[in-house]
């Protein structure tokens, strides 16, 4: 760690939790965001601030004028550009040093296993149960952690699945392929600072993870931003689930 980067996590690093040894750690991490929207936005930006020293970005949409009241990293001047692009821009305006890998391609389920296998981390930010789905498969045969979140309306949520841990339930557990809906902030919309704050706790708790720190595994956090309420739902590994279930 060289005199910039010391001053530069210096309020960090002053955290008995993290110190020089846990900020070195995270300087050394590879950790995977899929989806530059309303989530990626600031978990992409507090990474980049926090030190996460390589970050990959997966999105394969542009950037559209209707984005920008809640996709904070995206900006006017880049409307039009790919999202991998533009959140390249915010990542390096934010924090210059961070290595950024762009993945601009909507991938399948074989494509994914292959890419997640190169990071330590993944970040669910997509919007849609079938991509959600992929993920946590492709992170279960992995055996890499994932936090996932999701907002809709004024409601929020986030939780960490890790297969490393053989109690971890998965997010198929919580889920099943038979209660998908289409419901998406396209069409019932969202409350722009909602995804700030589902978002900055996937950061959180991707950096607690990272650092060997306590999770939400086992754990829903669910965010009621109209009455300003949290609550959590305790989550147990489901042996009949199709994912990670004994029969599997």
């Amino acid at each position: 760690m060289n005199d910039s980067q010391l001053l530069r996590y210096s309020r960090q690093i002053l955290l008995p939790d993290i110190d020089i040894q846990g900020q070195q750690k995270l300087l050394d991490s590879n950790v995977l965001i899929i989806g530059m929207g309303g989530l990626g936005s600031p978990v992409a930006l507090y990474l980049a601030s926090a030190g996460i020293g390589t970050l990959g970005i997966c999105d394969f949409d542009t950037v559209e004028l209707s984005n920008l009241q809640r996709q904070i990293i995206h900006t006017n001047e880049t409307i039009g550009l790919s999202k991998v692009d533009s959140a390249t821009q915010g990542i390096h305006h934010i924090n210059p040093d961070i290595n950024v890998i762009k993945l601009p391609e909507r991938f399948d389920e074989k494509t994914l296993l292959k890419i997640i296998q190169k990071y330590d981390l993944v970040l669910d930010c997509s919007d849609n149960f079938s991509t959600r789905f992929a993920i946590n498969k492709a992170c279960f045969e992995n055996k890499i952690p994932l936090v996932s979140g999701a907002v809709i309306r004024m409601e929020g949520q986030v939780s960490v699945y890790d297969s490393r841990d053989a109690t971890s339930p998965c997010y198929q557990c919580l889920y099943s392929y038979a209660s998908e809906i289409a419901d998406t902030c396209s069409t019932n919309g969202v409350l722009a600072p909602v995804a700030g704050i589902i978002g900055s706790i996937q950061a959180t708790e991707a950096i607690k993870c990272l650092l060997g720190l306590p999770t939400l595994m086992g754990r829903l956090l669910i965010h009621d931003a109209k009455e300003m309420l949290f609550r959590e739902i305790k989550l147990k590994r489901d042996r009949n689930c199709s994912c990670c279930g004994d029969g599997a």
